[in-house]
């Protein structure tokens, strides 16, 4: 059901990417608008895009009256709900909704949901990838960079969102017809109390699901599994590791599609993604087209074109006979392990950053494997270090240009670099993509003939 905005006193906050978006879509409906943000106007990027709109700002903090007389607050997915506006308007009796249940409801097309703790980007992008091969108009966005809310300006056949953790604790209506659940693991516990939590907000996606749609559910997670009996949508499930399912399972060097009694072979040999991690991308990403009517081999087709996503497990430049990668999109410790699992040795990890709670004492056993070298930068470097202390040489460093000139003196011919943070960005950068394209442009500033120790 459509919100009806005219007139309506509405507080967005969060002035990001997301609390512009809403803030131009609200104004172009008739609300009164006011965008609230804790910092100040010279921290926020991209406020001259609604400069000139009838807006009031309320910047470097919080007016508590304006939460308490607004009409309704728009919730950007940064902002965490038990700040104190948001208590405040709540105790008033003030509706909370996010960017993406305001969207959602504005949105006629099917809405395919992409949530999980990794490989959500690449999951979205893939299935945009089919669909567009497939000849549709399709949106492609949410979480991995473009607000939802834009793809209310156009008419579309589809709309693929992904969808974070956060964006997911303020829906209410929001209703995809399918919903992908990539895997479960630790995550964001600076943010909340405990797994159970974190895991209960992936779960939202679901909430208003029906037997009438579609859960895609990864078989091989264990966490996916255990949670899988509270879906009440109808669960098609995807395998890397033979499970026989019925739905997309990797045999050996092929795929095979099993539904509604056919059974389709595809071979992997095809794909250009590197990784386990990306074959279960792939598999879960085949399976909302095909659900929906598209041809198989068009679909892999369209899968094995594309060759990755900017600042994820992404070749920087080879010379001197070391690889380095920019994967500053793994800002988890599950990233990390899916990363480092496609290196058989000789790697330099570069990580660090603001902790976001994670357990890092589960990469030992990858470190001790396969990693020589491990530079810390950042917030985290400390804790890091300490909790990774006898896995391999290790090195506490100054900033990310540090580790870098360090990263090219130490790392022996054969070898590569990775950039995988396990860490959020932001004590050093403003995002991952910020961190991703200084790592590349310190990397091609590197002279050749030095290092190599």
């Amino acid at each position: 059901m459509k919100l009806n905005f005219k007139n309506q006193r509405i507080v967005v906050i969060g002035a990001g990417q997301s609390g512009q978006a809403l803030v131009r879509f609200l104004v172009a409906r008739g609300a009164t608008v006011a965008i609230s943000d804790q910092r100040q106007q010279q921290q926020i990027q991209g406020l001259d895009s609604i400069a000139g709109l009838p807006i009031r700002f309320d910047l470097g903090g919080h007016s508590l009256e304006l939460f308490e007389q607004a009409d309704m607050v728009a919730v950007s997915p940064g902002v965490p709900l038990d700040c104190k506006p948001l208590q405040r308007a709540a105790s008033c009796g003030i509706p909370l909704l996010g960017e993406v249940e305001i969207a959602a409801r504005e949105i006629d097309a099917p809405i395919i949901g992409v949530t999980g703790t990794n490989g959500k980007s690449t999951t979205t992008t893939l299935i945009g990838k089919i669909m567009a091969a497939w000849g549709k108009k399709v949106f492609v966005g949410g979480n991995l960079g473009t607000p939802l809310v834009e793809a209310c300006a156009d008419s579309y056949d589809g709309v693929v969102v992904e969808l974070s953790s956060f964006q997911l604790e303020t829906i209410d209506k929001f209703h995809p017809e399918i919903g992908l659940l990539l895997n479960l693991s630790s995550d964001h516990l600076d943010r909340y109390p405990d797994l159970s939590s974190y895991y209960q907000a992936k779960l939202e996606l679901f909430r208003n699901m029906t037997v009438d749609d579609y859960a895609v559910l990864n078989a091989d997670d264990p966490e996916v599994c255990r949670y899988a009996a509270t879906i009440k949508a109808t669960k098609v499930w995807f395998s890397a590791r033979g499970r026989m399912v019925e739905g997309m399972v990797r045999l050996g060097d092929r795929l095979v599609w099993n539904w509604g009694g056919a059974e389709i072979k595809l071979p992997l040999a095809k794909l250009q993604l590197a990784g386990e991690h990306n074959i279960e991308n792939a598999l879960a990403a085949m399976i909302p087209p095909l659900l929906q009517g598209c041809p198989a081999e068009l679909a892999w087709d369209a899968v094995c074109s594309f060759s990755g996503l900017e600042h994820r497990m992404q070749l920087v430049r080879k010379f001197e006979g070391v690889s380095w990668y920019n994967d500053s999109k793994g800002t988890n410790v599950g990233s990390v392990m899916k990363s480092l699992a496609g290196f058989a040795a000789g790697v330099t990890l570069i990580a660090g950053g603001v902790d976001k709670g994670g357990d890092y004492t589960l990469l030992r056993p990858l470190l001790e494997q396969r990693v020589d070298h491990l530079l810390l930068i950042g917030a985290a470097a400390q804790k890091m270090a300490t909790e990774l202390s006898g896995c391999c040489d290790m090195k506490i460093v100054a900033d990310l240009a540090d580790a870098v000139k360090q990263a090219h003196e130490i790392t022996t011919t054969g070898g590569a670099v990775l950039l995988s943070p396990a860490c959020s960005s932001f004590d050093m950068f403003e995002n991952y993509k910020a961190r991703g394209v200084e790592f590349e442009r310190l990397v091609k500033l590197l002279p050749d003939g030095e290092g190599r120790g």
